[in-house]
């Protein structure tokens, strides 16, 4: 039985559920009630490091032996340290953007996922596995540059990194020795950098969630 010990981001457009080792093992695109994107949480033990199984979404370094998660303070944005048998640790930070701009509320359907090295020189490995209708449909795969489109019918996701497409898609494991930014949502280009769009969607997100946080009052 898969653990329900769970963490959770969204923006109010749609919402992912991340296990301990910061897969994405539940999330529905392009809002809550559409098609599981990934859906391995279904699968019992299903996202195993190195096996078949599909509909998840990990950033895995290699050894693992232990973990950290937690909200950064006030805010969505979720935190997960990952720390082999040698003491090498990565951070992954995981948030849906959300803020104003132009006097809106800007709550996109897109992920964005952050990956740095805190300590060591961890080795890890890219497994991206999306799928369709349950996992009856697996996506048709294109690459570009900079990213990587999965495509069906009726939806289109592209996935803009810095990280190395090959690596990405072939699974191979590397050495992680910078800040690493991965931005998946609708087929459509970036205006800006990739590592500069993702720190300018992490700080507003960070500021929109703990203005939002001094509003609360407690019974």
């Amino acid at each position: 039985m898969s653990s329900l010990d769970l963490g959770v981001v969204g923006n109010g457009t749609y919402g992912a559920l991340i296990d301990k080792w910061a897969r994405i093992v539940w999330c529905c695109l392009p809002r809550f009630d559409g098609d599981p994107v990934f859906y391995s949480l279904l699968n019992g033990n299903g996202a195993e490091e190195g096996d078949g199984a599909r509909g998840y979404w990990g950033i895995e370094l290699e050894g693992a032996a232990s973990t950290r998660q937690y909200y950064r303070h006030n805010t969505a944005i979720l935190v997960t340290e990952v720390t082999d048998c040698d003491g090498n640790t990565i951070e992954i930070t995981d948030f849906a953007p959300r803020f104003t701009q132009r006097e809106r509320i800007f709550q996109p359907m897109t992920m964005v996922r952050r990956v740095r090295p805190i300590e060591g020189t961890p080795r890890i490995r890219l497994r991206m596995r999306p799928g369709f209708n349950y996992g009856a449909e697996e996506p048709a795969v294109t690459r570009g540059s900079n990213h990587v489109r999965y495509v069906r019918s009726g939806l289109a996701l592209r996935l803009t990194t810095n990280a190395p497409v090959t690596y990405l898609l072939d699974e191979t494991a590397f050495n992680l020795t910078s800040s690493m930014s991965f931005i998946l949502g609708p087929d459509e280009t970036l205006t800006g950098g990739i590592e500069e769009t993702a720190r300018q969607f992490e700080e507003r997100t960070e500021d929109y969630w703990r203005k939002w946080v001094r509003h609360l009052a407690l019974p």
